[in-house]
């Protein structure tokens, strides 16, 4: 997920992806964990993708960059 799609969407569908993101890392973890997953690194692009949200979003909320919250 770009940085250009994170900030084109509203609020409420940054927290929607953000929770199905959360859920896919933790299946990752769990199934790395017991055995060996095909694409490892789909763990590391999940947690960036889940970093640049919450940046967004707190930039949003801090009034950072000019970008006012969506609704």
């Amino acid at each position: 997920m770009k940085a250009e799609e994170v900030r084109s969407k509203t609020d409420s569908e940054l927290r929607f992806d953000m929770n199905n993101l959360k859920e896919e890392l933790f299946s990752l973890r769990l199934r790395s964990s017991a055995e060996s997953i095909p694409n490892p690194s789909r763990i590391r692009e999940v947690r960036r993708a889940i970093a640049r949200i919450q940046t967004v979003l707190h930039e949003r909320t801090a009034g950072i960059r000019g970008a006012a919250p969506r609704t």
